[in-house]
């Protein structure tokens, strides 16, 4: 008898301490994940656009599929003569897509985000950038420094094609212009040049 009770003690205890096990959001799980990621885009046969990431993570909802960047993006853009002419980089990153196609795919890059027009020698700098792919486009509210051998601009709101050829200031303010002395400017591409032949 004294046996029982001691069970049933037991029991009792124990069904006391269990609580309700907390319910799981899968919209903030990831469904998939990827190390080293390195993906290449081609036209045509020529490749166009290689982007490469430490990680990504993909999740989805009911509406958008995403993929998150949290370590780090880096996009390399290629003209059809094969030459890069664009790198972009940034401390993380988001690429958004509508299941139902309504809405433009989209990109979005956050933290130290550097734009980089390597046959121009132009440098963008801001702190968030988004990119729509389906109208070439990239666009920021924040602010943004602008470098080129010519000189400096900065301001806050900028919108440019997505290869940053022909960038607009909504609001620019204190920059300067470098004036050339003579007509002829030489701009060495140090990423794209390979160098004299040697002679045989």
């Amino acid at each position: 008898m004294a046996t029982a009770s001691a069970v049933a003690f037991v029991v009792i205890s124990c069904k006391g301490k269990l609580g309700r096990a907390e319910d799981i959001n899968l919209d903030n799980v990831a469904l998939r994940s990827v190390e080293k990621m390195f993906a290449v885009e081609t036209k045509t046969g020529k490749v166009s656009m290689r982007i490469e990431a430490d990680l990504m993570e993909g999740y989805e909802t009911d509406t958008t599929t995403y993929e998150t960047f949290p370590k780090g993006l880096q996009i390399y853009s290629y003209l059809e003569d094969g030459r890069l002419q664009t790198i972009i980089f940034s401390n993380n990153a988001r690429h958004i897509t509508s299941k139902s196609g309504t809405r433009p795919e989209v990109w979005q890059a956050f933290g130290n985000v550097k734009i980089r027009n390597v046959i121009k020698q132009e440098m963008m700098e801001t702190d968030t950038l988004y990119w729509d792919q389906g109208k070439h486009e990239i666009w920021t509210d924040c602010y943004v420094k602008m470098t080129s051998p010519s000189g400096l601009m900065q301001g806050y709101g900028m919108r440019s094609d997505d290869r940053a050829e022909n960038a607009i200031l909504h609001k620019p303010f204190d920059g300067y212009t470098l004036m050339a002395e003579d007509t002829v400017t030489v701009i060495i591409d140090s990423v794209n040049f390979i160098g004299p032949f040697v002679g045989k």
